[in-house]
């Protein structure tokens, strides 16, 4: 099958049939044209600084961008009429910091009943090379993959007012190859040749295809990456990106532009689903170079974007500053349980975004370059202007913190810094966070060894939050993170959100993501620290953060949101630079 569907995609790239009806919507009588859907932000479990459809089932980001007015736009997989997957649309959302996003009307609507606008990209055409915009720099394509009971397909459709209604191209599909098992381009422009490239999946051989394209309608088969890394069952949602390199990762603000390498190092991200080594789907990535038709490897290991159960499909948004980490926001849900999670039955709507986060290389580790991810600039969030609680010299001790009446979003930023750390035959002691519930015992932890049986060890545990009981919603998980000799330092950052809960180890160069659904409340944090070399600082922040949808904070009403009425200027998202 390999060698078959290699023969077609070189046979078919260039002389493509035109689809039937390939400029038709078919939009179904209870879903909404032309106006947001409107969503109720205000349940228990309902995250508040993550992005979440207003109703129903949300999967796969799509068409990530930056526009040339500084908006972002947000694309995302969604079943209009369920809380199942299915009924694939493009929904629709924007923002200016990545925090608080408008819900903007449905993107891209299914040709016919029975069709699905699978996962795809977008890009802004400045040189107009589709020829789709006479007299205008800003015009948005749209390449996502059509789904039919036959095959799939790559189609484009076209935006002239910015990315908010979008026409179908006439001459689509654009790419056959007469498979079912096709899917996921993302597509970059490359300017050492002038073209476009993307970057799609033959899933289920285990192949993400290279292409090129001088004008997003015609493609020419470039080469293939294939069976590298972990397999699972299948390949899905590849990204290539060009993405900054530090010169140092060990000083104190390394995502600085006079820190980055004089030239980008090209990343290739797979996601696979199901088998990855904790169930179900995961993302893994391959440092390389690229020439444009070519992406080669540095090595061949299996490199993990995310050790936590719930992040997959991540996409980086197009047009962002080269001299700035990439940007990129997953979906934070597993395939194994994502269409059982009780957000459903509860608050009709299932699934969420992950943080968005800056995204660099470094090498940093004896297997070479590693993938550092890091929150984007969160203060803009921050619901007091000095820490909720505070402790500079923790040493061996405890931070306990009752916040259930003081943070009405539920949402928390948590940073533990660690110095004068002893070498690592010397090192002993741990540092533990937990999360409780003062209604019902419940409880949400993690924790690091520094020293031991366990050295460098760090765990979640999600096992004692009982909302969700599910044989595949694994419990624990943990990864190994040493801390650098020549610095003696760590650091621990936190977020938990309502039903989510992402930690990012040493400044970002180990992250997870973990959904969990309690019963009651979270509304106690303790932090402690337990046998701890003298002379080690540990030093502790936390802050309470505001609801990003604001509306049941400041009292508009009972949380339901139509579009997102909060006004805020552009920010810098990065923040840490």
């Amino acid at each position: 099958m390999l060698f078959l569907s290699l023969f077609l995609a070189e046979a078919y790239a260039l002389s493509v049939v035109q689809a039937q009806n390939s400029t038709a919507s078919y939009v179904e009588p209870n879903v909404p044209t032309g106006v947001p859907v409107a969503g109720n932000y205000s349940g228990a479990l309902r995250p508040q600084i993550h992005f979440s459809p207003p109703q129903h089932f949300m999967n796969d980001p799509n068409g990530l961008h930056l526009d040339p007015t500084g908006i972002y736009h947000l694309y995302y997989q969604y079943n209009p009429t369920g809380i199942v997957a299915g009924n694939q649309h493009w929904g629709h959302a924007t923002s200016r910091d990545l925090y608080h996003w408008t819900n903007q009307p449905i993107a891209i609507y299914p040709g016919a009943e029975g069709e699905g606008i699978f996962s795809g990209s977008a890009v802004i055409d400045t040189n107009n090379t589709s020829g789709f915009f006479s007299n205008q720099t800003n015009g948005v394509v749209a390449i996502y993959t059509l789904n039919t009971a036959q095959e799939e397909v790559q189609e484009i459709a076209y935006s002239k007012d910015g990315g908010y209604t979008f026409t179908k191209y006439a001459g689509n599909p654009v790419l056959s190859i007469n498979s079912t098992q096709f899917r996921d381009p993302k597509v970059i422009w490359y300017a050492p040749t002038s073209s476009w490239v993307m970057v799609v999946s033959y899933a289920q051989e285990f192949t993400i295809g290279i292409f090129t394209s001088p004008n997003l309608k015609t493609w020419t088969h470039a080469s293939n990456f294939t069976h590298a890394g972990l397999l699972g069952l299948q390949y899905e949602c590849p990204n290539l990106v060009a993405m900054p390199t530090l010169l140092n990762a060990s000083i104190p603000s390394p995502l600085s532009p006079n820190n980055f390498g004089p030239e980008p190092m090209y990343v290739l991200l797979i996601s696979i689903n199901p088998g990855a080594p904790l169930g179900g789907s995961i993302t893994q990535y391959f440092p390389g170079t690229f020439n444009g038709t070519h992406f080669s490897a540095l090595d061949a290991a299996a490199r993990i974007a995310d050790f936590g159960k719930d992040n997959y499909a991540g996409q980086f948004f197009a047009h962002t500053p080269d001299t700035a980490p990439a940007l990129s926001i997953a979906w934070a849900s597993n395939w194994q349980y994502s269409q059982m999670v009780p957000t459903g039955p509860r608050e009709n709507f299932r699934s969420a975004m992950s943080l968005p986060r800056m995204n660099v290389l470094a090498n940093i580790s004896r297997v070479g370059w590693d993938l550092l991810s890091l929150p984007c600039n969160l203060s803009g969030l921050y619901s007091t202007p000095e820490p909720l609680a505070a402790n500079a010299s923790l040493g061996n001790g405890s931070l306990l913190l009752d916040y259930g009446a003081s943070v009405p979003s539920g949402a928390l930023y948590l940073a533990v810094n660690m110095t004068s750390i002893p070498a690592a035959a010397n090192v002993t002691g741990s540092l533990n966070f937990t999360f409780l519930s003062s209604a019902t015992g419940e409880s949400l932890r993690g924790g690091f060894f520094l020293g031991g049986s366990n050295q460098y060890d760090f765990f979640l545990d999600r096992g004692n939050v009982r909302g969700f009981d599910n044989p595949f919603f694994t419990d624990k998980v943990s990864t190994n993170n040493p801390v650098d000799p020549d610095t003696g330092t760590w650091r621990l950052e936190v977020v938990i959100d309502r039903s989510l809960l992402e930690v990012f180890l040493d400044g970002g160069q180990r992250s997870a993501t973990m959904s969990f659904f309690p019963e009651g409340e979270l509304d106690l944090l303790v932090v402690s620290t337990l046998g701890l070399n003298e002379g080690v600082g540990v030093s502790v922040q936390v802050w309470g953060l505001q609801s990003a949808w604001m509306m049941e904070e400041v009292g508009m009403g009972n949380g339901t949101v139509v579009g997102n009425l909060t006004q805020v200027a552009r920010s810098n998202v990065w923040g840490r630079m």
